[in-house]
């Protein structure tokens, strides 16, 4: 089958003119660019707005000031290098620092610099702090993205989980299905994989991530059923992104064509206020609204996903909204005392994050961060 060829440099977009490539190169050069021909293909190139090209394409409003590159404190949980433990039975592996392409919003383009130590290409401190914890029982594998990586390099991490009996649910954390589902189907090893580790008792998740509808081909949905097949679970998450899929039809159909293929919706997050993120972000009232209003003409196996903040103290699930209040509740919590709380803010239709809400500010001050981390560094430290 076709084998995608990778395009790293902006001149090599002969879609673009000359005056376009001269205007972009100051992005590429702060942001890393990266995508292939398969998924160039699916950009119509004469529609300015096409969903696909705001994903993939640099854009010069990505050097406004905004944000910060860390800007979930991953950092504070880090506790061997490459392994996050934020939750108490969920671990992090940062397996690689490469993706099959590289969406603009990207939440962890830190890792994509040069100055980035955070991924080890040596994992085996991260297993052996997960198997000193037995109260990990689900490991996420993620980074960079772990299918970019060969099978025979994936595999062993993979055993060396499966070798850790309190380990129960391994997840890859993957947009190959999207950006280049060739390397599914190319890789006979990788359903062998599959099938060896994804056992009855014992699935392997991937958690896929298509952005639009247009990233669900014939050739994409072929790769999740040879996912499918060899004994995988796929479930799907996606950020909410401004020009990409901030609108009822859009979010509306990919739930109900996800949800035909047995690929569930599992999360819609709000967009993180990452450096270089601005333009791409929609504000929380109006994405839980968008979010809402799909779900609400969806079948109920289309509408189980939950729209959340990745924030530093947790996942925050926006779960009602009114004339005059916003309800959040804690998803997941770093601190246990936080699991399960309901929180009652004003409305503030500007707000991009939890905090940019002044009642946020007992949880984590807008100005001052600096104040916040010895208590962050405190609850991290007893997860």
């Amino acid at each position: 089958m076709k084998k995608p060829k990778y395009l790293t440099r902006i001149d090599q977009i002969t879609e673009l003119s000359d005056s376009e490539k001269d205007r972009l190169r100051p992005v590429q050069e702060k942001f890393v660019f990266r995508t292939n021909d398969y998924y160039q293909s699916l950009i119509n190139w004469d529609d300015p707005n096409d969903p696909i090209r705001q994903l993939i394409v640099p854009r010069e409003d990505e050097l406004d000031e905004w944000g910060r590159l860390d800007a979930s404190f991953e950092e504070l949980y880090t506790k061997v290098p490459g392994l996050e433990h934020k939750y108490r039975d969920t671990a992090l592996l940062l397996v690689n620092d490469v993706c099959g392409a590289y969406c603009r919003f990207c939440f962890r383009k830190r890792l994509f610099m040069n100055d980035n130590d955070e991924v080890v290409k040596d994992v085996s401190k991260g297993l052996e702090y997960i198997r000193e914890h037995p109260e990990i029982s689900n490991v996420l594998l993620t980074g960079g993205d772990p299918l970019i990586m060969s099978t025979s390099k994936l595999e062993p991490v993979i055993a060396g989980l499966r070798d850790i009996p309190h380990v129960k649910i391994i997840r890859i954390g993957t947009k190959m299905p999207a950006f280049n589902p060739y390397r599914i189907l190319n890789d006979p090893s990788l359903w062998r994989m599959l099938e060896t580790y994804s056992t009855t008792e014992a699935r392997i998740y991937i958690m896929a991530h298509f952005n639009h509808p247009v990233e669900l081909t014939a050739v994409a949905r072929e790769g999740l059923d040879a996912l499918h097949k060899h004994g995988a679970i796929i479930i799907n998450q996606t950020p909410m992104i401004r020009g990409v899929n901030d609108s009822v039809e859009t979010m509306l159909e990919l739930f109900n064509e996800l949800s035909y293929m047995g690929v569930p919706p599992y999360y819609v997050f709000q967009c993180r206020p990452t450096e270089g993120n601005k333009a791409y972000s929609v504000p929380i009232e109006e994405a839980y609204r968008i979010f809402v209003e799909a779900q609400n003409q969806c079948s109920g196996l289309a509408k189980r996903a939950r729209f959340s903040m990745s924030h530093v103290t947790g996942k925050i699930a926006v779960v009602g909204l009114n004339e005059s209040q916003v309800i959040f509740q804690y998803h997941r919590a770093a601190d246990p005392k936080d699991t399960g709380r309901v929180m009652v803010f004003r409305r503030n239709s500007a707000a991009h994050w939890f905090d940019d809400y002044e009642e946020a500010a007992p949880y984590l001050p807008r100005k001052g961060v600096e104040r916040a981390l010895p208590v962050l560094q405190a609850v991290a430290a007893r997860c």
